[in-house]
């Protein structure tokens, strides 16, 4: 049981990352940093969107926008670690 635990929680944490990343090339993107245009940023950045958006729709129709900033990776984050707490603490440590 503990094998099953520790591989969910290592996707859990992968998961975490490309939100993480998503992020982050978002900020990129906005702030013009990176070049749309190049086919590898395009190819990453096209990977963390389809990755994650379905995760973050549902979250972002219950909250909104803050002032053209979007916390729910945040809120995803948060509830990823909580899940994952959970998870080591009623299946492993019972």
């Amino acid at each position: 049981m503990v094998s099953v635990v520790t591989l969910i929680s290592m996707i859990i944490q992968i998961y975490i990352w490309l939100l993480i990343a998503n992020a982050i090339l978002s900020w990129l993107f906005v702030f013009n940093v990176v070049n749309a245009n190049n086919r590898f940023v395009a190819v990453v950045g096209e990977f963390l969107y389809k990755a994650t958006e379905p995760v973050l729709r549902p979250i972002r129709r219950f909250i909104p926008t803050m002032g053209g900033l979007d916390v729910s990776p945040i809120v995803l984050i948060l509830l990823l670690i909580f899940a994952q707490n959970l998870m080591w603490e009623y299946l492993v440590y019972r």
